[in-house]
């Protein structure tokens, strides 16, 4: 088979591969971001979202480690990031409100298995957090099942290799 430009252009299509990487990059600032507020600001503004209620089960609803600090800070940021990258503003707020619900989906589900909060679950810490916001940018950055599979599995190689490093720095 001869590779002709036209063929080359949809191998390398630059644009949507930027797109991805724009995406990719969204995901881990939305997912970082709380965890440098939390480096750099230790104990102050460390109110939990979830206000210490607990559920019917008698656990925390989201734990202690889910602050309004963390949520503050990814929705303050991710935005400029985004218009950054050269998308819109409001774009990169739902990437922010995406992975908070994402981080905050997984928490629930952790302390309903009564997993500590902070505790690491591979994967659950790092699908939720990342797919959500990646399917609500699916339409915006014509990002295909692939390219969402590769902003997960990204986010979930970064997040697996930077989490240790973050607790040694706590």
């Amino acid at each position: 088979m001869r590779l002709n430009r036209l063929t080359l252009g949809c191998i390398f299509n630059w644009r949507a591969r930027m797109a991805v990487l724009d995406a990719l990059l969204l995901v881990i600032w939305a997912n970082a971001v709380p965890v440098a507020a939390r480096l750099a600001l230790a104990d102050r503004w460390a109110a939990p979202v979830d206000g210490g209620a607990v559920f019917y089960d008698g656990r925390p609803w989201l734990g202690a480690s889910k602050t309004w600090r963390g949520w503050f800070a990814c929705v303050l940021t991710t935005p400029w990031i985004a218009a950054i990258l050269g998308w819109p503003w409001a774009l990169g707020l739902t990437v922010a409100l995406g992975a908070m619900l994402g981080d905050a989906v997984a928490s629930f589900v952790k302390r309903r298995f009564d997993v500590r909060s902070g505790a690491s679950v591979p994967v659950l810490d790092q699908v939720p957090e990342a797919l959500i916001p990646a399917l609500a940018l699916q339409s915006p950055m014509s990002l295909t099942p692939i390219d969402l599979a590769f902003v997960v599995g990204g986010f979930w190689m970064v997040d697996r290799l930077l989490t240790p490093v973050a607790r040694r720095l706590r």
